[in-house]
């Protein structure tokens, strides 16, 4: 979006105002003006097979916004909103889990109309996707990456606790406003409802889907967000992703981490105390060498020590025996 900036350490969003996405009073599908009306459109922000997002400018307030139109036959999932309206499924995640948390996007308001669904997203004046503050910078000092990761994890963990899974967890889905250093998750397209079971449709981008799904085209949802979560980390500090393009991703890819690294505990690196999902994570103050390995050997199934049985395990296991980070 906007081009690289200083990332200062205030934290907090920088809201646009106006009518909020919540559970008690959700938008109105329909669209009561034309958005030329209430918006003048700017440039392309993003394209790909959601649709496109456009920067705009709310025209009641000049406050800046993102536009995102998602032509309405890809639409394929739909889903009911806390008023009983009909809304494309991810409005309705994004009604689960993004009013009133900061480190997720917010949707301002949406509309519906023949051949379009078209959202109104929160857009902080000075922002850039992660995946291009990183290639800004090479890499993310410690300090940097430890604060961003910080906030990516509080996101996910928020999500899950409302039965919310992303599925496309990546840098270019991490939104990093440049005036506060806030990191909010973007684009729930990919999104779905968390479930116990496995899930054997996969639904993101490739490079980022687990091991397992590759191996047994199944997988579980939050071992899959650990493994995604891992590849991010790795980009943060190394500046690259840990698979080398058209490289089968596995568990027996060794990782490469920069001598520059803090070792050990004196690490600037460990997660601030934040558990990604519960107490029982064991991701507590885990200096960064030591997670990225943690994630690599222990975010897939405990069982996946016997490859061999567990390609021939029916995908019903519970998620009890699925470790996202063992101590």
């Amino acid at each position: 979006m906007a081009g690289p900036g200083r990332l200062r350490g205030a934290r907090g969003p920088v809201l646009a105002p106006g009518r909020a996405l919540t559970a008690a009073s959700p938008p109105a599908g329909k669209a009561q003006r034309g958005l030329k009306e209430q918006y003048r459109l700017g440039s392309l922000l993003g394209r790909g097979g959601f649709g496109s997002v456009f920067a705009a400018t709310r025209l009641s307030d000049g406050a800046p916004v993102a536009i995102k139109r998602v032509p309405r036959k890809r639409v394929q999932h739909w889903g009911e909103l806390p008023d009983g309206t009909s809304a494309p499924l991810e409005i309705v995640l994004l009604a689960k889990v993004s009013a009133g948390f900061p480190g997720i996007i917010q949707l301002l308001e949406w509309c519906e109309f023949p051949n379009d669904i078209v959202m109104v997203l929160e857009r902080p004046e000075q922002c850039q996707d992660l995946q291009h503050f990183i290639r800004a910078r090479g890499f993310l000092c410690e300090e940097v990456a430890r604060e961003l990761f910080r906030q990516v994890l509080e996101a996910v963990r928020h999500c899950t606790s409302c039965g919310v899974l992303h599925r496309d967890i990546k840098p270019g889905n991490i939104l990093v406003d440049l005036a506060t250093g806030q990191a909010k998750l973007i684009d729930f397209g990919c999104g779905t409802y968390l479930q116990d079971t496995a899930y054997i449709h996969f639904a993101g981008t490739r490079s980022y889907s687990p091991p397992e799904w590759t191996h047994f085209g199944w997988y579980y949802g939050k071992p899959a967000t650990i493994w995604s979560l891992g590849i991010v980390l790795h980009q943060m500090v190394c500046g690259e992703h840990p698979f080398r393009r058209g490289q089968k991703i596995s568990w027996d890819q060794q990782l490469w981490l920069p001598q520059r690294l803090s070792p050990g505990a004196s690490s600037s690196l460990g997660t601030g105390g934040m558990p990604v999902l519960g107490d029982s994570s064991g991701l507590v103050s885990i200096p960064l060498w030591q997670l990225l390995r943690r994630w690599h050997m222990s975010c897939s199934p405990a069982l996946l020590q016997n490859r061999e049985s567990m390609g021939k395990l029916r995908p019903s296991l519970s998620t009890s025996s699925v470790a996202w980070a063992r101590e």
